[in-house]
């Protein structure tokens, strides 16, 4: 009863996380397809001196944008990499809650992609 228990609450915790995971790739994503095709307004404005640096900042921010998603396959790689590792058969509690860590851990870890990125590029 113990272990079903324990069970149900980190599948609902999970599950959430999952839903999360989830959000937070595909607005990723969103963002990225939404920023690409209003390029040319931003790239008209880079060879007038006065309006120039609204290009520069576009051109940071699209590279930012790239670079997290450079950033969100090696969150996930590394994720896929430590769920790989953890050992099943030997303790089912260990595994129930180091599965749980790691996809905290990957939750967290893209958050952080975004202001990691735009804080290397310098794109605000």
């Amino acid at each position: 009863m113990g272990l079903w228990l324990e069970s149900f609450i980190v599948v609902l915790c999970l599950t959430a996380l999952a839903i999360c995971i989830f959000v937070i790739i595909f607005g990723r994503m969103i963002e990225i397809y939404i920023t690409v095709p209003v390029a040319p307004i931003p790239f008209a404005t880079m060879a007038n001196r006065e309006w120039g640096q609204i290009g520069n900042n576009y051109l940071k921010s699209l590279f930012a944008l790239a670079f997290q998603g450079f950033l969100i396959m090696v969150c996930v790689a590394i994720y896929a990499v430590l769920v790989q590792n953890i050992p099943a058969a030997g303790n089912v509690h260990g595994a129930i809650w180091g599965s749980a860590g790691y996809t905290v851990l990957l939750c967290f870890a893209l958050f952080k992609t975004g202001s990691l990125a735009k804080s290397l590029f310098q794109a605000h």
